[in-house]
């Protein structure tokens, strides 16, 4: 799986999360939502984590990786790629 594919997969995991969690604050009891969130969130820290290792971390605070810190500065920035 290239880096796009993986972002992409990210992002679907991240739709996913999103839409459970707004269910399930409706619907807190819904035990089968409870069970699939858990592991929508399980897929997405893995997948997260994968990605974060062979390119670049995707957040700032508490759960990038800090085995490469250089990888912060080795990637233009989003607004970079015009």
């Amino acid at each position: 799986m290239n880096e796009n594919e993986l972002l992409f997969k990210i992002m679907k995991y991240i739709f996913y999360a999103v839409e459970l969690n707004l269910y399930l604050d409706n619907f807190p009891t819904n035990q089968k939502a409870t069970d699939d969130y858990n592991e929508v969130s399980r897929k997405l820290d893995f997948l997260v984590c994968k990605y974060e290792k062979s390119y670049e971390p995707l957040t700032n605070f508490g759960s990038a990786s800090i085995e490469a810190p250089e990888k912060w500065t080795s990637n233009p920035w989003p607004w970079d790629n015009k």
